[in-house]
């Protein structure tokens, strides 16, 4: 067992928001990758996928996902799973953002819609 103290939690920023890694192989050297995503008012993340299925629950805020072709309006207590190899996009609330928790296996890869690979992203580390 490996406890993973708040001040060893890892922070990953992009231009959509900030992403706090809570357990992943490099943080207690877990086979799943767990962290939070707090999302700016307004932040459109990418058009993407991901090799391996990938769970969401909100815990502030809402959002609207794009995910294979479909799209979801989202708020705190709604999860969505979303499969691999399935293209997708959250979309943050113009007002309040959003905040996620999110769970994936280790070393899952992004890829871009046309199949390009992104590699892994330093949150699923």
């Amino acid at each position: 067992m490996a406890v993973i103290r708040q001040a060893e939690a890892r922070r990953s920023e992009t231009p959509g928001g900030v992403m706090t890694t809570f357990a992943s192989p490099t943080q207690g050297g877990a086979s799943r990758s767990l962290w939070k995503v707090e999302a700016r008012p307004g932040a459109v993340g990418p058009v993407h996928d991901f090799d391996s299925e990938q769970v969401w629950s909100w815990v502030a805020g809402a959002a609207t996902v794009e995910l294979g072709g479909q799209t979801h309006a989202v708020a705190a207590g709604d999860t969505v799973v979303m499969p691999a190899r399935t293209v997708r996009r959250v979309l943050a609330d113009p007002v309040a953002g959003y905040t996620a928790i999110v769970t994936a296996p280790a070393g899952a890869r992004a890829s871009g819609p046309d199949g390009a690979d992104f590699g892994v992203p330093p949150w699923i580390v």
